[in-house]
């Protein structure tokens, strides 16, 4: 497993509405080792700026963050190598016309042979079993196609640790089934955001966010407790 690690990490921005910059997130300090990590917490906590850390989308107003002790800033093409990122909406992640096109776009830059880089697209798509919906139209697919289409678009240049937001949001119970058995058996150190707490019960070590900063961390069944206490007080959404 890579060893992921925060040290005071903080992420501020500038809005045109407030005097001050507003605090995303506030002194994370952590290490993450674990093979399954949940992350969970309201709409707006910090939960989508704590994972985009992870691999440079977003880079600390101050402080660190590194990956195997690659810095997520001052490496972040080898952090980026090592780090594979699924968005909440396929779509978003999804720019060509087709499955196929996308996991080949994935591999362009690791593969230079074109007839290796359609062998590699293949069976990463036959892993999934969407061999057979490889030239449809993405906007063709279901939801759940189209999450499992992003999530092997990413897996196939063979990251070690994958990092979800929040990818069962816009499922429904049958694909977010789907989804969880598949992430059940994929061999990568995976780190997610969730509103799904019982997914969050799956995990190995779960963290809790809250107003930028980690309230809890520890084991799942705790955190979820915890959050459901937070909840009830009316100081998170659910």
């Amino acid at each position: 497993m890579a060893t992921i690690s925060f040290q005071q990490a903080t992420v501020k921005v500038a809005v045109d509405s407030l005097p001050e910059p507003k605090t995303l997130l506030a002194d994370v300090s952590l290490d993450l080792t674990e093979r399954r990590i949940g992350v969970i917490g309201a709409n707006g906590s910090g939960k989508s700026t704590l994972l985009r850390l992870i691999n440079g989308l977003v880079q600390p107003t101050s402080g660190t963050v590194t990956v195997d002790g690659a810095d997520t800033v001052r490496a972040v093409r080898a952090v980026r190598r090592q780090v594979g990122f699924v968005f909440t909406d396929p779509l978003s992640q999804l720019v060509m016309p087709t499955g196929r096109e996308d996991v080949e776009l994935s591999l362009r830059r690791s593969v230079r042979n074109g007839t290796e880089r359609r062998r590699l697209a293949e069976a990463a798509l036959d892993r999934f079993g969407l061999l057979g919906l490889a030239d449809q139209s993405i906007y063709e697919l279901s939801g759940g196609e189209r999450q499992l289409m992003a999530l092997a678009a990413v897996l196939a240049v063979d990251p070690s640790v994958l990092v979800l937001d929040e990818p069962s949001t816009l499922l429904d119970l049958r694909n977010r089934e789907l989804l969880r058995r598949t992430l059940s058996g994929l061999e990568q150190q995976i780190i997610m955001s969730t509103h799904d707490l019982d997914l969050a019960l799956e995990m190995d070590r779960v963290l809790v966010v809250e107003t930028g900063r980690v309230l809890f961390d520890g084991v799942p069944a705790a955190a979820v407790d915890m959050y459901r206490a937070l909840c009830a007080t009316g100081l998170a959404a659910p």
